[in-house]
């Protein structure tokens, strides 16, 4: 149910604060319904087909079978999202704004997420509104481009530079922002994490 009620929602243009307020509940008890944490009581499962134009059989049939007609033959699905707040694992985020398909051999679709950009520190490669596909990964290379958590704040997108024993740098493709260097020691104080390596861009003009 949960990936209906995320796409319903989506497509109608709605957030889920005004679903929250048309069911008489609270936008948290309303995130629990698109996280899956939590099902709609027979009343507001009949509201929400109300809102949505749909039958209950559909809401309540399996999302898995749903999945397998609607990906194209040879592709799995991952969410696309809109950010990631600070102490929620990936799977946790409901933040769900498009989907993306890729090709079954790049693996499964728990792999991976997609993010799009905000800002302009990674300009010109990667500009706001674009989607990057990240597979999921708590270590990169040197030079790989990845999404971090840095200080508790929502992921940013950078490019990694490792100095050993020094540490590591952030760093953005965009010269008006300077490069943010972090010892080992402060990599542990500062809560700086690597939530995964950006392996394809999908530009949106």
């Amino acid at each position: 149910m949960r990936e209906k009620l995320i796409r319903l929602r989506m497509e109608r243009g709605i957030t889920q604060e005004q679903v929250a307020e048309y069911l008489g509940i609270s936008r948290p008890t309303y995130t629990q319904y698109e996280s899956g944490r939590r099902q709609p009581g027979k009343k507001n499962l009949l509201k929400l087909c109300e809102l949505y134009q749909v039958s209950t059989d559909y809401l309540l049939s399996s999302d898995v079978a749903e999945k397998n007609t609607s990906v194209s033959k040879g592709y799995f699905r991952i969410p696309v999202l809109g950010n990631v707040p600070a102490g929620l694992p990936i799977e946790a985020v409901t933040d769900i704004i498009d989907w993306e398909e890729l090709p079954n051999e790049m693996g499964k679709p728990e792999d991976f997420f997609a993010l799009r950009i905000n800002g302009n520190s990674m300009e010109p490669k990667f500009s706001k509104g674009d989607v990057v596909i990240v597979r999921k990964q708590d270590d990169a290379d040197s030079g790989d481009i990845v999404i971090a958590m840095i200080n508790g704040c929502d992921a940013a997108c950078k490019k990694l530079k490792k100095y050993g024993k020094d540490g590591i740098a952030l760093v953005s493709s965009n010269t008006a922002y300077p490069p943010m260097f972090f010892s080992n020691e402060e990599i542990a104080s500062k809560s700086v994490r690597i939530l995964g390596k950006v392996v394809e861009l999908r530009a949106k003009f």
